[in-house]
């Protein structure tokens, strides 16, 4: 893994002078993650992939910061970009605090009341590497039937990963979307909550990385942290006592987390079909 000269020049310029180490980190699916030493003591994180679309990292960098609201737990600060890397804030995480679940569930609550009249984004960017439609759109439910499934299953359809039945069926529950989701405001999001872009800080505090940020609705944030083994009943339980949700939202999660598990067979294959032919037998 070498440094893009961008980033040495960065430092140098900065003050932090040469790199004194880089260090590989494991874990991320679609990127390669390493933490920089440098000569004056500071660490910093850097992504990188030599194949990323062009504006991934800079789109990025607008969900980061968007997401740095007051109250709402930690993002990291991002430094620079360039079209194969994104320099980074080093959290340098720490284990989980004492109340973390608890503190997580209150100030992830805290970045959803963060509401705008319409749902998108400032821009079109990614969830993992796919491409993000965000046009700002009144309709919560045309949104996401448009952008967010519809999106999802013409690009699997294209790309012959799932078959003609399977897109009707999609098309259908999207087309059935004002009678299964209530309405609700367009809440600011972090848009790709698994628990492995759930972290914990350096002094044990929540932290959150890796964003396809955008303005949608609140429960769908809440299903991409059930998609893959949920987070403990502490969070959901100081969630709901600081932000009240719809009767009969767990019941709902299934239909957001059909985006996600859509963009999973567009982005690693047919192994995720199953589970989206299941939700769409669910609802159908």
């Amino acid at each position: 893994m070498n440094v893009p000269p961008p980033v040495v020049a960065w430092l140098k310029s900065e003050g932090y002078g040469p790199i004194t180490g880089l260090h590989p980190v494991a874990g991320g699916c679609i990127n390669n993650g390493a933490r920089l030493s440098t000569h004056s003591g500071q660490s910093f994180f850097l992504k990188q992939n030599a194949s990323a679309p062009e504006t991934m990292f800079s789109r990025e960098i607008e969900g980061l910061r968007a997401l740095t609201v007051r109250e709402g737990p930690r993002v990291p600060i991002p430094h620079l970009a360039g079209p194969d890397f994104l320099l980074l804030e080093d959290l340098n995480p720490a284990a989980p605090r004492g109340n973390y679940w608890e503190s997580f569930g209150q100030q992830l609550a805290a970045l959803h009341n963060h509401s705008g009249p319409n749902f998108g984004f400032e821009s079109d960017n990614f969830i993992g590497s796919t491409p993000q439609s965000n046009p700002w759109m009144a309709n919560g439910h045309e949104f996401f039937a448009k952008h967010r499934l519809g999106y999802q299953a013409d690009l699997a359809l294209q790309r012959g990963l799932i078959d003609r039945m399977d897109y009707r069926a999609v098309l259908a529950l999207a087309a059935e979307l004002p009678k299964l989701v209530p309405e609700q405001p367009a809440s600011l999001l972090h848009g790709d909550l698994w628990s492995g872009n759930a972290i914990a800080g350096p002094n044990g505090e929540p932290a959150i990385i890796d964003p396809a940020a955008h303005y949608g609705w609140a429960e769908a944030d809440l299903g991409m942290t059930m998609l893959f083994g949920g987070f403990p009943e502490a969070f959901y339980r100081s969630y709901e006592q600081a932000r009240q949700l719809e009767a009969g939202w767990r019941g709902r999660l299934p239909i957001y987390n059909l985006y996600h598990l859509l963009n999973h067979v567009n982005l690693f294959g047919a192994g995720y079909l199953g589970q989206v032919r299941g939700i769409l037998q669910q609802f159908g």
